[in-house]
């Protein structure tokens, strides 16, 4: 077991590199393609999807994509998987494996994630299908009350078992709780939240006995919510996120992808910069992002074939400023540059 899983993060856990997160589900994509003027097809999510995936030299800054299950069945143009058009750019295959969320019972305003039933069974078929590591995503609302002790405890039990379940099918779980962005609450009660949901999500993972040196975690960075009157300066950021995190992640951890929740490109780039000129750090800190770095690639395309030089180099440049910050050289500047 442990020379699969050993591979697979290795090739996950690079320097200068990140993950690309391309699994948002149907409605979710949906709603990014009605921004651009573009109807969600399957045709239309598969060229969008390879479009990004054949994006030449994309490897040199994404170690890893994080797919929907129906990306991971589909080809690109030529007839290639796409699972195999990204091994060939040295980019590491995975799956969104989660069900997405639902309400807790009895917990009014917090949520669940679903999807434990039958995923050993579902993991095996992806593996065959070229998946080297998985995600599952739990969310917590923030307010002064939520989330409740309740759903912390059930999403961190959930997260374990997802976890404990993947590496017995040698597949590498990376585990996201996300603390959402939403909401009027403060930096400080951000921090306080996040550093509840791992504090209970590593108890939880140990009692499941899952070997921290074979997982990744992708969480939520500590920021105010994006209602609250005072927006946080990067180092701020970074500073709260950090004091968090050495509070709560084992350095057994070999790497700590962000997601991004809701920032914007810029935004999460600088924040994650900010975080890196402040190392060393015992786990590799870089990003696994969606939107922000899907955005202005998507934007550029809008569904035109005509356009998809134009927004490959968009994904690329986008990319390439993450990677200059996950080993704390991004500048500002950077952002003007071709």
């Amino acid at each position: 077991m442990t020379t699969e899983l050993q591979a697979t993060v290795d090739g996950l856990v690079q320097r200068g590199k990140g993950i690309l997160a391309a699994d948002e589900s149907g409605p979710t994509i949906a709603k990014r393609f009605k921004a651009i003027g573009v109807e969600s097809t399957e045709e239309n999510r598969r060229t969008w999807r390879s479009l990004m995936l054949a994006a030449p030299g994309l490897g040199q800054y994404i170690s890893g994509i994080i797919l929907y299950e129906e990306t991971l069945g589909q080809r690109a143009d030529d007839g290639e998987p796409l699972p195999q058009l990204a091994a060939r750019q040295g980019i590491v295959p995975g799956i969104k494996v989660d069900a997405g969320k639902g309400p807790l019972a009895l917990a009014p305003g917090d949520e669940i994630t679903q999807g434990l039933d039958g995923l050993a069974q579902r993991l095996e078929g992806y593996r065959q299908q070229g998946a080297r590591f998985a995600k599952w995503r739990a969310v917590y609302n923030v307010s002064d009350l939520l989330p409740s002790r309740a759903a912390i405890e059930a999403n961190a039990e959930a997260l374990a078992r997802y976890a404990a379940i993947c590496q017995a099918q040698d597949v590498v779980p990376i585990v996201e709780p996300e603390v959402l962005i939403d909401g009027d609450h403060t930096l400080a009660r951000c921090a306080e939240v996040t550093q509840a949901v791992l504090q209970a999500v590593f108890v939880a993972l140990h009692r499941h006995g899952v070997a921290l040196e074979y997982m990744l975690l992708k969480p939520s960075m500590v920021v105010p919510g994006k209602a609250h009157a005072a927006q946080a300066q990067p180092a701020e950021v970074a500073a709260q996120t950090l004091r968090v995190l050495r509070r709560t992640v084992p350095a057994a951890v070999p790497g700590i992808n962000f997601l991004s929740g809701g920032q914007s490109p810029a935004e999460a780039t600088a924040n994650l910069d900010a975080m890196n000129r402040l190392g060393p750090h015992p786990w590799r800190l870089s990003f696994s992002y969606g939107r922000a770095l899907q955005d202005t690639a998507m934007q550029a395309w809008r569904g035109e074939a005509a356009h998809a030089q134009l927004a490959q180099q968009a994904l690329l440049k986008r990319a390439r400023l993450n990677g200059a910050a996950s080993i704390g050289e991004y500048g500002a500047s950077m952002e003007a540059a071709d």
